[in-house]
């Protein structure tokens, strides 16, 4: 109950942020959207963004909907469903050599980067460190090229993950979320909140997911690496994750997780136009459908 009252009342002071700190920059930013949002009521906090959806991890509930099921780019949100399928086929003490060719694709699509070094070696869980906290797009080729075998093969992997978890609205063309010539991939806030809780019962996803910095030591294999976490939600009492993203085309999203007294509640946020809004708003809808479920 104690975990319960200081996880609600952070997330209330968070709430208290969105119609304060986090002034919109434009007249376009201060509407919500004109979809229609659905809820269990309608007290729920404003949501800014595109879309948005909430539910419980465990029993598939939908707290929260706001255009849960169109389908839009999400940037690297993409990377949660490449670590959710590199663990599928290998084990985190496997170890991948880092090649050029890893480090340029992330250089030349100007994806952010975990700043690897061609040469080094690196097991499969120090990368997804690499992968989510930076969210490297070099350690997503990395893994991609490793375990498709081939990037190719590894997205159609990624594809045939999302058809089985039922994720119907969802496309991958990459394993990082960067645009391509040939069009962006696609999900829904929907199929993206049913993968966040899907990752979130692999150990590894939820610590490294959780983890707000990671430093690894320089050895023989590698070189010295210090990666923070771009999610700033993490340190709210209760937050446990998940992962950020950003192109022009998706706008800023979110995917997002919160526990208290052992339950868990996903969300995810989709095309918002202002950064540090997403993160306010996710804390004022976890404390929201907390505070409903508790009542």
């Amino acid at each position: 109950m104690r975990h319960r009252k200081a996880f609600l009342t952070a997330m209330a002071g968070a709430l208290a942020l969105v119609t304060g700190l986090t002034r919109p920059a434009s007249a376009h930013a201060t509407t919500p959207s004109t979809a229609v949002a659905t809820s269990m009521d309608g007290d729920a906090p404003a949501v800014y963004g595109r879309a948005a959806y909430l539910m419980d991890a465990s029993s598939g509930e939908v707290l929260y909907d706001k255009s849960g099921i169109e389908r839009m780019p999400i940037a690297s949100l993409t990377k949660t469903m490449t670590a959710y399928v590199v663990l599928q086929a290998a084990k985190p003490t496997d170890v991948v050599r880092i090649t050029r060719a890893d480090v340029a694709y992330a250089e030349d699509g100007g994806g952010t980067t975990a700043d690897l070094r061609p040469g080094d070696r690196l097991t499969v869980g120090e990368l997804l460190y690499g992968l989510m906290l930076p969210s490297g797009a070099d350690a997503a080729h990395a893994l991609a090229r490793a375990y498709g075998p081939g990037v190719q093969g590894f997205v159609a992997r990624m594809n045939e993950t999302a058809r089985s978890l039922g994720m119907n609205d969802t496309h991958y063309v990459n394993a990082d979320g960067l645009p391509t010539p040939g069009g962006d991939g696609y999900s829904t806030a929907r199929d993206q909140s049913v993968l966040a809780a899907k990752a979130l019962r692999i150990p590894l996803i939820k610590q490294v997911a959780g983890t707000r910095r990671h430093d690894l030591d320089a050895t023989g294999e590698h070189r010295s690496y210090d990666w923070s976490n771009t999610n700033r939600l993490l340190g709210t009492p209760g937050a446990i994750g998940l992962k950020t993203g950003f192109t022009r085309a998706a706008g800023y999203c979110l995917a997002f997780a919160g526990e208290s007294d052992g339950r868990v509640l996903v969300g995810v946020l989709l095309d918002e136009s202002v950064s540090s809004r997403r993160f306010t708003t996710a804390s004022a809808l976890l404390s929201w459908g907390t505070a409903h479920q508790s009542a």
